[in-house]
């Protein structure tokens, strides 16, 4: 996952892996970032948490309904980009990471200085060929593995 433009991640090259379970595509893969990961929806693991990779069918102790849930309908592309937008836009509420959580609301400086440093510390995963995006635009973008 490349950090998104305009949020304390952008510049970060941040290494993750998707499991697909057997049963999938009927029950969700998990995402998990490989290097740690400080975020609100991140567990202190690196496992992710967001409502569209949660099994399918409505959970009482959340609150969340099927149709925020995980369905067969459900793509990588779809997943990638709910990760995306959950690193500019955190769900607090929900939290797996609780510190984050709180810091993210109550010292928004602390937290992007912390992830910052992440953003630093992730640089030395970026291969030799690869343009990280700017916000001036890129001439290139591959991905070779």
């Amino acid at each position: 996952i490349i950090g998104p433009l305009g949020t304390a991640y952008e510049g970060g090259y941040f290494l993750a892996t998707i499991k697909f379970p057997y049963e999938y595509p009927f029950m969700p893969p998990t995402f998990t970032f490989s290097n740690g990961f400080y975020h609100p929806n991140v567990f202190e693991d690196g496992r992710l948490c967001i409502s569209i990779l949660h099994p399918p069918g409505d959970d009482e102790m959340s609150g969340e309904s099927a149709a925020e849930r995980w369905n067969p309908t459900q793509s990588v592309e779809s997943i990638l980009l709910s990760v995306i937008s959950l690193l500019n836009d955190p769900n607090t509420a929900s939290p797996a990471n609780v510190d984050a959580s709180v810091q993210f609301r109550k010292d928004p400086k602390e937290f992007e200085r912390r992830v910052k440093e992440l953003v630093e510390k992730s640089k030395k995963d970026i291969p030799a060929d690869l343009v990280m995006p700017t916000s001036g635009g890129f001439r290139r973008f591959m991905f070779i593995e």
